[in-house]
């Protein structure tokens, strides 16, 4: 089983032969954001199986970034996606498929289950209708937890389930983290809570909003190694890898 961070919320898992991709975002710039650190992804970060959204921010559902990926690509977003986002609809040659809480989505040997997050799921900065906001749980050789955006919410562990690795959002893309986000010391909280072997923090250090380099610069480049040191605190029989762009890691290796 291996894990690539592409920076952002963006990952590869792959496990027992499926490519399973999360929340793709392969632009320089996205509104007032830009791509501060790490080089865009390469053009095989869209090869995938799989490829899971997590809720409807322009951030993690980007539509021309979906519109990169192979034609037949199976697409899971939220219930209420496509009607929340009538630009899904357009990509017809992706098979989507909406998902709830609960819901299983299997590829190969690998099943995915969607599992509630603590985030706001509409389509920002309008769209009255919601969606829920979710992570899923990848099970294949290991089970694996990529948590979307959430925050800390009573019953997580419960309902995230057994795990071995874990992929947490430690940082955000401006200067103050609002409701439903975790920091590196909520993801380190959520991490003991979770109890898994290995855990690898992204959504941090990559996208900033335009002219704003100088404010609060720490919250850009900080949250990864805060968490490292506040997780070896919270949950020091985990393995925290803490991965450059593009890199990849095989947790296993250090259990």
């Amino acid at each position: 089983m291996e894990v690539t961070w592409w920076g952002h919320a963006t990952c590869t898992v792959e496990d027992s032969g499926v490519r399973v991709l999360t929340d793709p975002l392969f632009v320089r710039r996205l509104a007032h954001l830009r791509r501060r650190r790490g080089a865009l992804p390469p053009p095989e970060a869209a090869l995938a199986d799989l490829v899971l959204i997590s809720h409807l921010h322009s951030d993690h559902l980007h539509v021309p970034s979906l519109a990169r990926l192979a034609p037949g690509t199976r697409l899971v977003v939220p219930r209420g996606a496509t009607r929340s986002v009538p630009a899904l609809r357009r990509l017809t040659e992706l098979r989507v498929m909406e998902v709830g809480a609960g819901d299983e989505v299997k590829a190969g040997p690998v099943v995915v289950r969607a599992v509630p997050a603590a985030h706001d799921g509409r389509r920002l900065p309008v769209g009255p209708r919601r969606s829920p906001a979710l992570g899923y749980v990848i099970q294949g050789s290991v089970r694996t937890y990529f948590a979307g955006d959430t925050g800390l919410f009573d019953g997580m562990a419960a309902a995230v389930g057994q795990v071995e690795v874990a992929l947490l959002p430690v940082g955000g893309w401006g200067p103050y983290l609002g409701h439903g986000h975790l920091d590196a010391g909520r993801a380190a909280q959520a991490l003991a809570a979770l109890g898994p072997r290995a855990a690898v923090p992204v959504h941090y250090g990559t996208y900033w909003p335009i002219g704003l380099d100088a404010v609060r610069p720490h919250e850009f480049h900080a949250p990864g190694g805060e968490f490292v040191r506040l997780a070896a605190r919270a949950a020091p029989g985990v393995a925290v890898h803490l991965l450059d762009h593009g890199e990849c890691v095989r947790p296993g290796e250090s259990w």
